[in-house]
């Protein structure tokens, strides 16, 4: 009985002494809690004072800057990490986008090459380059044929004209030989009528 008297007892006394402990201990200022720990440094800066090179600072409130500058380190740290992850994936898209651009920019001038010539019996020739062969060929194909055609009329106007002079002379040539021939019937006559004239005479 006794030995649970002294056990309530001292159950009361740690009570006691943990209810005025936690009753007389000073609370923690807000600013240690939930301002940034630059505004946290300026707090125990303006509020704490300076003995003989020595600035005095309350346990509870170190600990607690303490514990604040590990956990902003670690987040700093976690953030650079991230960054840093970041950048090297950032990194290796930039270089595999060179290379596509690199590719695609290879790509993009053969098929200009390729766009701009063409295949004559096996060699490349630039397109501007074959416009101007095929238009100058194309010009003196019509500039002949022109000719041709001028030379053939010409010359269908002659074989017309030589033609009709040819009919004209057969005309002639005909009217020629008629009268020719008339001519000589008309002097045989005459010449058979001199002679029986001149033997009936």
């Amino acid at each position: 009985m006794k030995q649970l008297q002294i056990r309530c007892v001292l159950i009361l006394a740690v009570l006691v002494f943990a209810v005025i402990k936690v009753t007389g201990q000073i609370t923690m200022p807000e600013e240690l809690t939930k301002n940034p720990l630059k505004e946290q440094l300026k707090y125990l800066e303006d509020r704490t004072r300076i003995y003989e090179n020595y600035r005095a600072i309350r346990e509870d409130m170190f600990q607690k800057l303490k514990v604040n500058v590990t956990d902003t380190l670690y987040e700093s740290n976690r953030k650079i990490a991230g960054l840093n992850k970041t950048t090297s994936i950032l990194n290796k898209t930039i270089d595999s986008l060179k290379v596509n651009f690199e590719s695609t920019k290879t790509r993009l001038e053969e098929m200009t090459i390729t766009k701009n010539s063409i295949k004559v019996i096996g060699l490349e020739i630039n397109k501007l380059t074959y416009n101007k062969i095929m238009w100058t060929i194309l010009i003196l194909l019509v500039a002949v044929l022109l000719l041709g055609f001028l030379v053939f009329k010409r010359n269908l106007s002659t074989i017309f004209n030589t033609k009709k002079e040819f009919q004209d002379l057969k005309v002639e040539f005909e009217t020629y030989r008629k009268t020719t021939r008339e001519a000589r019937e008309k002097l045989t006559m005459d010449h058979f009528n001199e002679i029986k004239r001149l033997k009936g005479g």
